[in-house]
């Protein structure tokens, strides 16, 4: 059975508009989705600056990046939910954030997350001691060239862990990601696969069939790896299809491949 809900699209590219909006919501209704969910990083907000004091510090390249990606306020996101509100969209729309998550955030993010309901929360790991690891400009020099791949996939999945047992979150983003650039990690990821399928059914925590890999960095696998699928499925965790679009047209992209998993 095909998926019909998209758990994960950005509207980063794009203004903070209910027409920019409706061209999400077009392109999950002519693929013929159910049910869209709408977020954006939480490094487009000012409000959140604070909390990137390690990705800014760690290289010049990504002090210049996270420069360019600061240009709204939340309170213009939370309008523009309000506005949407008032809508009549021929699919369920509901609306959220990415936060990205490293566990000595979680006092700042308490605060921050507070200051609106949001309908789901996706808390996802995107650098590894202030380092992003999926950067093609820098990501290698900075990080992959320099550590070994075995510290960085345990850096990342302790991080992982971190953010499900923080309970701020509904939803945990791309989680085995890390794998993009295809990497040895070094070791049996299958402890990995064991340890945040039982946390994520613990926690009621949903976990990302995300399809981001597949169609932007050409992994092999369309969402999961297979065996982390299948943990998972064991273990009791509840997961989410997830396109992880940046684009409207890639509103479930991918999704063809994830049909019988």
């Amino acid at each position: 059975m095909r998926p019909d809900t998209d758990g994960h699209v950005h509207l980063e590219n794009g203004p903070l508009s209910v027409d920019y909006v409706w061209e999400f919501v077009n392109a999950a209704a002519d693929k013929g989705l159910k049910h869209l969910q709408i977020l954006d990083h939480t490094h487009r907000f000012y409000e959140f600056a604070p909390m990137y004091r390690d990705v800014i510090e760690a290289d010049p390249r990504q002090k210049a990046w996270f420069e360019k990606k600061q240009v709204n306020s939340i309170q213009d996101y939370i309008d523009l939910i309000e506005a949407c509100r008032q809508e009549e969209f021929p699919i369920d729309v509901t609306f959220g954030l990415e936060v990205c998550w490293a566990d000595f955030r979680k006092d700042f993010l308490k605060d921050r997350l507070s200051v609106y309901p949001w309908d789901f929360l996706v808390g996802s790991v995107h650098s590894v001691q202030g380092r992003l690891y999926d950067m093609d400009g820098w990501s290698r020099e900075i990080l992959w060239d320099v550590e070994p791949s075995e510290w960085i996939y345990r850096q990342y999945y302790d991080q992982l862990a971190s953010a499900i047992t923080s309970g701020l979150f509904t939803q945990i983003g791309h989680p085995d990601v890390v794998k993009m650039y295809q990497y040895d990690p070094g070791y049996d990821l299958q402890e990995e696969y064991d340890r945040i399928s039982c946390l994520a059914n613990e926690y009621s925590v949903m976990l990302e069939e995300n399809t981001g890999a597949s169609y932007r960095y050409g992994h092999p696998d369309a969402g999961l790896a297979p065996a982390f699928r299948e943990t998972a499925r064991r273990a009791g965790a509840k997961t989410i299809t997830a396109s992880d679009a940046h684009w409207p047209g890639h509103v479930g992209m991918n999704f063809d491949r994830l049909e019988d998993r």
